[in-house]
């Protein structure tokens, strides 16, 4: 099941684990400063977003929890967001919450953490897929298997009949 979480997003809106549990939601690891893996998730995730049905798109939630919540200010998330034309479709949580909050998220979660490793483009960032009961049911990883295509059908898969 997905571990419970309570952060404030970029727009400082409180965003709960047990508030996304009618939904599909993607969920995802990011660093606002990163260059690699990051840009590529943000982008992926808008694009698939976008790719569903209008009746689908309602029922999915995308969500990108900080793994460096001291440099993920609100305008280093805007820009980033910004930049991969994900504002809109992705909910980046985390930035600007205390460090010892986000390594209580990070460890439920069995990620590694950009703040941790020291390098905005060293961290874990799988993109999990979870049903509408929020349970697990895939992960995809850029550089691998991350695509739009893998993306839309993992979540009309979650999404069910």
């Amino acid at each position: 099941a997905m571990p419970a979480f309570s952060l404030r997003n970029h727009d400082r809106r409180l965003i709960r684990s047990d508030e996304l549990r009618s939904r599909v939601t993607v969920l995802t690891f990011l660093d606002s400063q990163c260059t690699e893996s990051c840009p590529v998730i943000a982008w992926t995730v808008a694009r698939a977003i976008d790719g569903l049905a209008p009746a689908e798109r309602k029922d999915v939630e995308a969500v990108a929890i900080s793994t460096d919540p001291a440099e993920d200010t609100t305008a280093s998330v805007r820009r980033f967001l910004g930049r991969n034309r994900a504002n809109g479709r992705l909910w980046y949580v985390g930035g600007g919450e205390s460090e010892r909050k986000l390594r209580v998220v990070w460890k439920a979660f069995q990620v590694l953490s950009s703040l941790e490793s020291g390098r905005d483009t060293l961290h874990s960032a799988p993109v999990r897929i979870y049903d509408r009961t929020g349970t697990w049911v895939a992960t995809l990883h850029a550089g691998a298997d991350l695509t739009e295509a893998n993306l839309a059908h993992d979540i009309r898969v979650a999404l069910g009949p």
